[in-house]
């Protein structure tokens, strides 16, 4: 990020003091807006994100201790610089431990003030790259992750390493278990932003009234619960990527307020009037056709264009079966939490090259986890492995074969279907969701739908 990149507000009671600062942080190249008292500071901190503030501590009706208070309880992000014409202990204590990053005397020269905030832009750094979990985003990029060297695979890659320096919005299609997290992952690390936030929305984990809340914030008093102002993830992900898990699943309540978002990077938060700015790139990703969503009436047709720019489609497992090979042994070299290095025999190989995998890589991985840890003498054999029954075979007391095909309604396969894999899971819904390709609130709903009951 360059300088003018970063929003600073410099508050202070004296007109002077203020215009010098400003032309000092506007003249240095930063973003710069001024406050004469402590409310017009904590009205601007909630109409426009800034990354620093400069607060005088004197001021008339609501001190700067009040409004480091405030902006520390309500935006952690934002780092505070404390400002005094007198140097007092106990005022520079206090304010350290309400969490100011530092308390200047003035006056102070214009070297030392812009230092110190180059210091608190680098702890906003910090701070974010926490809030964000980068560390783990590091290492589901890492190289071992990016297993494989089929020509399938080898399609996505290219695909991914073209689009990741541009800033294209790219739609990532996809079954359940295929990796889309890990290429949106690749497209971030190979971007221009890769030194920039990168947060991720699972849009199936939230339910549909706490969606637009999480996405763009919240104001004090929008709803029952909500006792202070609140940042949505696209101002966290502000000058980063934002990754939109699961979009097919996001209500379509909120899509118009995403596809506004996405044309002109404006929203506003829950309950709020003013319209706040953020600049994201956008990822998404889907384990649903959304021209079917579209046609069906479930997703809006101009969000779905909006989101696929680029359109990354990954194939199956089962159409890439030849890096099965290369993927296993990554896992067993990488990804077990095992003690003694663990190997497999070829006739175990070869049983996991004959399996179509209906839940893909993530299927594999804890296929072979699960056997690392029980095999004997380290070596893994066909009975360790645990693999599901096929999908295509039905609780029935007949084969499927008698029933496919048959005057039979399409909601009854596929009420049995389902009942087929739970079973085949031993109930385990977070597991059966992955293998039927639907999300876990898709899969409640059904049960629920077809009255399904597990004994």
């Amino acid at each position: 990020m360059s300088k003018k990149d970063y929003s600073i507000l410099v508050v202070d009671d004296e007109e002077a003091f203020r215009y010098m600062l400003s032309s000092l942080l506007t003249g240095d190249g930063y973003t710069a807006d001024t406050a004469g008292d402590g409310v017009s500071a904590i009205n601007a901190v909630q109409t426009k994100p800034f990354h620093v503030v400069l607060c005088d501590v004197k001021m008339p009706k609501v001190d700067g201790i009040e409004v480091l208070k405030f902006i520390k309880q309500n935006f952690p992000a934002i780092e505070v610089i404390m400002l005094t014409g007198s140097a007092s202990i106990p005022i520079a204590v206090e304010c350290m431990k309400v969490g100011a990053y530092d308390y200047i005397t003035k006056p102070t020269t214009s070297d030392d003030l812009l230092s110190t905030i180059e210091r608190a832009l680098e702890r906003r750094q910090l701070l974010i790259d926490n809030i964000v979990m980068k560390s783990e985003l590091t290492r589901l990029a890492g190289p071992n992750d990016m297993v494989g060297e089929s020509e399938a695979f080898r399609k996505v890659l290219d695909i991914a390493r073209k689009v990741a320096p541009t800033e294209s919005t790219v739609l990532i299609q996809g079954p359940s278990g295929t990796g889309k997290e890990l290429i949106a992952s690749y497209i971030f690390q190979n971007s221009d932003r890769r030194d920039l936030p990168f947060v991720t929305l699972n849009c199936a984990s939230i339910p549909d009234t706490l969606i637009e809340s999480e996405l763009f914030g919240y104001e004090k008093g929008a709803f029952t619960d909500a006792r202070s102002t609140k940042q949505g993830i696209v101002e966290i992900a502000n000058n980063g990527t934002l990754f939109l898990d699961e979009i097919g699943d996001i209500s379509p309540i909120v899509q118009p307020k995403i596809l506004r978002f996405i044309q002109s990077g404006e929203f506003r938060r829950v309950g709020g009037n003013t319209v706040l700015r953020a600049d994201c790139r956008i990822l998404s990703a889907t384990n649903k056709n959304l021209k079917e969503e579209v046609k069906e009436g479930r997703f809006r047709e101009d969000l779905l264009y909006r989101l696929n720019v680029i359109t990354i489609d990954i194939p199956p497992l089962k159409a890439r079966k030849s890096d099965v090979p290369l993927l296993v042994a990554s896992f067993l070299t990488s990804r077990m939490k095992t003690k003694v290095k663990k190997t497999i025999s070829p006739k175990a190989m070869e049983v996991l090259m004959q399996y179509d995998w209906p839940g893909n890589i993530r299927e594999l991985e804890n296929v072979i986890e699960r056997a690392a840890i029980l095999c004997h003498n380290n070596t893994i054999e066909p009975h360790d492995l645990s693999l599901a029954t096929s999908p295509l075979m039905l609780p029935t007391g007949g084969s499927s074969d008698n029933k496919i095909g048959t005057a039979m309604a399409l909601k009854e396969i596929e009420r049995m279907h389902i009942e087929g894999v739970l079973r085949s899971f031993r109930g385990n819904k977070t597991e059966s969701a992955k293998v039927l390709g639907i999300s876990l609130k898709t899969l409640y709903t059904k049960i629920q739908q077809y009255q399904i009951k597990l004994s």
